[in-house]
């Protein structure tokens, strides 16, 4: 249709399809995590300090309500929420705002659902408007509904003095082609423990925050926050800030070892790694007002190794950078620019070292020469090979027990043992999974010997008996179960009369 012409140039109305446009911004690439994490965004741009999902995942017409009590809006503030690309992402925000483009309600939205309904209170008024994609189809129109009757709508009863309700339903993303009602609920559960874990890392500042008191629940159960740089833990190591500042703003970087995981319960090491493990859990953290944007990545500075896997790293910036740092519009993207990526090369050579060397100074530890270790470290022409040291005080101790005509099998045995080791195994269980190796459990019997052969090898080297027991106590193997290994090193010395 033409709508106007002036001299040699016409202007016609080239608006998109509605339905056409409308089924696009499903496909952003939100998952249900960050889809839910966008709703909650708005949230808290809102004021809010209590967020409540209300998920059903067992009745025929499963469902999700995320409910609010931030400062709501007016009916004319509900329609320009409710309009795809209501926010010019170059406008001025306020520091609190955690949006950009104006589209994470609807596209977030859509990404999981085909209705989306809105239920909003402020000053005492409350307004109501739904989406809904198969209307929209139908009519090729953006027709939006304004449901007047808005009592009757699920959500409703969450609404308090002030805020806002997000209501999902025909739920065909999330939900699939699964039409068994056992595995459909099966599946929808298990999607919202892993998007409850994204939630509580996500938002972990907003959660730990004394003076916010800020809260986000699912069904009634309070989310616990997740910090990935374990800040509070007494054996962190954090190094000073570096801050790099910018034209629009500057940049905080923050570095932090996490603990090895002797020094944490298995419960607080397995909440750090996560499903993916440390191993992909290490490297940059990047924060967009607070709200955690980027988990784990070295985007490309540095490699991700096993002994970098305690490495982690908070940037800070503020959401005037969104267009340098080409911020997507699911905010879980995002690019360094070059003046931060040059600083975050030398931060990163310099801080890596510290996360290696917590795991080299325990490797070193287990071949050392005046601990009488049980495995030798040898390098050969840039080959590092590992072989029973057959000279350990238990070996030479049993090979003086047996006649001379037994001495040579039993050394073969032990250099059989060596060749024997299974590296490519070994290897594969390591990377990422180190922490789930374990000695097995030595016997009383088989400690005692340890301690008997070691204690005579050091009386024999000139330790006094005062310190017998302070240099066995860093026996990796007596260490290790060291509440019974003190009882057994006292009774060999009382039964020498040291």
């Amino acid at each position: 249709m033409m709508l106007s012409k002036q001299s040699d140039t016409r202007y016609i109305d080239a608006a998109p399809y509605a339905s056409a446009l409308i089924e696009g911004h499903r496909d952003f690439g939100y998952s249900l995590k960050t889809a839910l994490a966008d709703i909650i965004d708005n949230s808290i741009s809102a004021g809010a300090d209590r967020v409540r999902l209300v998920v059903d995942t067992i009745s025929n017409s499963p469902s999700v309500a995320i409910a609010d009590n931030g400062r709501g809006m007016s009916e004319s503030e509900l329609f320009e929420a409710m309009r795809l690309g209501s926010k010019n992402p170059t406008f001025d925000r306020l520091p609190s705002e955690l949006g950009r483009f104006g589209l994470g309600l609807k596209s977030a939205s859509f990404s999981q659902c085909r209705s989306l309904t809105v239920i909003t209170r402020q000053d005492g008024i409350t307004s109501c408007a739904r989406w809904d994609l198969d209307l929209v189809a139908e009519t090729n129109a953006w027709t939006l509904e304004l449901i007047e009757d808005y009592e009757g709508e699920l959500g409703y009863d969450l609404l308090d003095e002030i805020g806002t309700v997000v209501i999902w339903k025909k739920l065909d993303r999330l939900v699939g082609e699964i039409d068994t009602p056992g595995k459909k609920t099966e599946y929808m559960n298990a999607e919202f423990s892993l998007a409850e874990r994204h939630l509580r890392l996500t938002f972990h500042r907003f959660l730990e925050a004394p003076k916010s008191q800020f809260q986000i629940s699912i069904n009634n159960r309070q989310l616990t926050p997740l910090d990935p740089m374990a800040s509070f833990h007494p054996s962190t190591q954090k190094d000073p800030d570096d801050n790099i500042r910018l034209s629009n703003g500057h940049v905080r970087i923050r570095s932090y070892t996490i603990p090895h995981y002797k020094k944490m319960s298995q419960h607080e090491w397995d909440e750090l790694g996560g499903p993916e493990g440390h191993l992909k859990s290490q490297g940059l953290y990047i924060y967009r007002e607070n709200r955690l944007i980027i988990a784990g990545s070295w985007l490309g500075l540095a490699k991700q190794t096993e002994l970098t896997k305690l490495s982690r790293i908070a940037i800070d910036i503020p959401n005037t950078m969104d267009a340098q740092w080409k911020i997507d519009v699911k905010k879980s993207s995002a690019q360094l620019p070059q003046p931060v990526r040059e600083r975050l090369k030398r931060i990163i050579e310099r801080f890596v070292g510290s996360s290696k060397r917590t795991y080299r100074s325990r490797g070193k530890r287990l071949v050392e020469g005046t601990m009488h270790p049980i495995w030798n470290r040898v390098q050969v022409e840039g080959r590092i090979h590992f072989k029973p040291n057959s000279e350990h005080p238990v070996f030479q101790s049993y090979s003086n027990c047996l006649p001379h005509e037994l001495k040579e099998g039993f050394e073969r045995c032990i250099r059989l043992l060596g060749a024997g080791l299974p590296i490519d195994a070994l290897h594969a269980e390591l990377v990422g999974n180190a922490e789930s190796i374990v000695a097995m459990q030595t016997s009383e019997s088989d400690l005692n010997q340890v301690v008997v052969d070691l204690t005579d090898a050091l009386l024999v080297s000139n330790v006094t008996p005062d310190r017998i027991k302070d240099v066995l106590q860093n026996y990796p193997l007596l260490q290790s179960n060291w509440e019974l290994s003190e009882r057994l090193v006292a009774n060999y010395l009382k039964e020498k009369g040291l």
